[in-house]
């Protein structure tokens, strides 16, 4: 029979009732290694996260750039100028005796010899008058004779005193008035034979005949009266000369034997080489130019008088030059300006000085070196002293490859 427990008196603990707290304490402490943990989880990511963002915020900060090398520029300027070729030799040909064309023996494009017959002119007034001056001639000479045959009767008798001296000296005197007569008659007639041989028209060089303006047929005129017709025109063209107008700043390097190579659109990629043979030896001032000529040999006959051609003259270069690409300049109120990359990967500016523009590249005479890091496309911001993080650029085939500054 279990024991009856009295009013007021306190029952006794139970056996498990020690265990509770101990639970308890343990469901606590896992509860905060839980929300430790959690917040630990929580907290060091985002920390690091935080870092990197920064990290990558700095890197971000720092311009990156492509930067080239200058390039040595060539010890030969070249100099493309626009020029006409022109025959050596270039001559209209005109009649020197009025008639009829009696025939013609070369047309246009007939290459011809110096002294070739070319056309021949009839002249029946020339012949008529060259008739007419050679039977004044005669008369002369028979007038000139009997004065010379009474003269020297006349100094004869005058020994005698068959005569007086009065008659004498006229004897004398028509003597040598039919004497000029007889050398004025000569040179007349001399004078036609001269304008009948202009019946036959001859070519002045070797060259080829460009123009025939004329027919069988036609009225001559020398150009008494009325202006001459020109019949034939004859260009030489076994040599063809260009006459370009150098820029002022070449006209000393533009000396006599300097090469030049001409480049026509009938011919693409030739190259005719030819070669400065004179100069004006004078500045034009209007458009401040040398004004030089230029031969070109063309024995094959293959170049033409009148064609445009672009002329490459090679000039030596005065100053070193070095390349750059038109991209890696900069235009402030400083003046023209480069960056370039120190040692230390901290940008700097140099002024330079420009030679040539060659389109997408210049020609820089001062202000950088060869083993200078320049930058192509600076950024706007750009200033001295900012850190830069370099990427080269294979000029070949564009691709690109960072190097980061640590």
């Amino acid at each position: 029979m279990a024991d009856h427990q009295e009013p007021g008196q306190l029952s006794p603990p139970a056996e498990n009732e020690g265990v509770k707290p101990k639970y308890g304490l343990l469901w606590v402490v896992v509860a905060l290694s839980i929300i430790a943990i959690v917040i630990v989880a929580g907290i060091l990511p985002r920390r690091k996260a935080r870092a990197a963002l920064d990290k990558e915020t700095q890197e971000q900060a720092i311009p990156s750039v492509a930067v080239v090398h200058p390039t040595p520029g060539s010890p030969q300027t070249e100099v493309v100028l626009p020029g006409n070729l022109q025959a050596f030799s270039d001559s209209p040909i005109y009649a020197r005796t009025n008639g009829y064309l009696k025939k013609w023996y070369v047309d246009i494009g007939g290459r011809v010899k110096a002294g070739q017959l070319l056309a021949e002119i009839e002249t029946p007034e020339i012949d008529q008058q060259l008739d007419q001056a050679r039977a004044d001639l005669n008369t002369a000479k028979a007038n000139y004779q009997l004065s010379q045959i009474t003269a020297e009767r006349y100094e004869g008798l005058a020994e005698t005193d068959s005569v007086s001296k009065q008659d004498v000296d006229n004897a004398k005197g028509d003597f040598a008035a039919k004497k000029a007569m007889v050398a004025s008659a000569d040179s007349n007639v001399r004078r036609l034979e001269e304008l009948q041989s202009f019946e036959k028209v001859y070519a002045p060089f070797d060259g080829v005949i460009t123009a025939r303006n004329t027919d069988i047929g036609h009225l001559i005129n020398s150009g008494a009266g009325s202006p001459a017709t020109e019949l034939f025109h004859i260009a030489a063209i076994q040599t063809l000369r260009v006459y370009i107008n150098v820029p002022q700043e070449y006209s000393q390097s533009a000396k006599v034997g300097l090469k030049a190579d001409l480049d026509l659109q009938e011919f693409p990629g030739r190259r005719f080489q030819g070669t400065l043979v004179r100069t004006a030896d004078a500045i034009d001032v209007a458009s401040r130019t040398l004004l030089v000529e230029v031969d070109v040999d063309n024995r094959n006959g293959e170049l033409l008088p009148g064609a445009y051609a672009q002329v490459h003259l090679k000039v030596p270069s005065t100053v070193r030059s070095l390349v750059l690409p038109v991209s890696a300049l900069i235009f402030r109120s400083q003046g023209l300006q480069v960056g370039v990359v120190d040692s230390s990967n901290h940008a700097a500016l140099k002024k330079v000085v420009l030679g040539r523009d060659m389109g997408n590249a210049v020609e820089v005479v001062s202000g950088l070196s060869p083993d200078d890091l320049v930058i192509t496309n600076p950024p706007d911001s750009l200033i001295a002293g900012e850190e830069v993080r370099i990427v080269k650029t294979d000029a070949g085939t564009g691709d690109t490859q960072s190097s980061e500054s640590e």
